[in-house]
């Protein structure tokens, strides 16, 4: 995978937690999606086969039905918006699962976005979306600090969906 398709330099670089480039406008928003290994497993396959993106309503068109990296993503959000992207990392471990993309020319902001679950000591599941971002195209920077908080509001939507998706079916103690 050539680092030269993307639109910013570090390329993976969402495996460090709380690095963000220079020039960059970090962000992390961590959800409580439930707990016990049952939610872990549910919320892993719906964050790794794109379920989590195609229920948030946003257009997904994919290379493969699986994250991996290497993968095309182009997430459509309103049938108009384009946001070519390609998965930079993966990891499928006993507690933890997720993936990150990378921008790709085209995308409205440049940078990496990561969506990790991962299961504490303590059973609890979480899902943490980390992303280094910046404007790209002039409607994003036009749009100045209200990108960002969309960005957020994203965010904070991809685990209340997530929450539903992963304890469908699993019944509260």
């Amino acid at each position: 995978m050539s680092s030269a398709d993307f639109t910013y330099d570090h390329v993976g670089a969402t495996r460090e937690p709380g690095f963000c480039p220079p020039g960059f406008h970090p962000m992390r928003v961590r959800t409580r999606l439930g707990e016990g290994e049952d939610v872990f497993r549910q919320a892993a396959e719906a964050l790794l086969t794109w379920e989590l993106h195609r229920e948030m309503g946003v257009g997904v068109d994919t290379t493969a039905d699986r994250a991996a990296p290497g993968v095309d993503v182009t997430i459509t959000l309103a049938g108009v918006v384009r946001a070519p992207c390609r998965v930079v990392w993966t990891v499928e471990e006993h507690r933890r699962a997720g993936w990150a993309y990378g921008t790709l020319a085209g995308h409205p902001e440049s940078g990496e976005e990561s969506f990790v679950v991962d299961r504490t000591g303590d059973g609890t599941v979480w899902l943490t979306v980390s992303a280094f971002s910046r404007p790209a195209r002039w409607y994003s920077r036009a749009g100045g600090p209200a990108t960002r908080g969309l960005q957020h509001a994203y965010a904070r939507r991809c685990g209340k969906v997530l929450r539903r998706l992963a304890t469908r079916g699993i019944e509260e103690d």
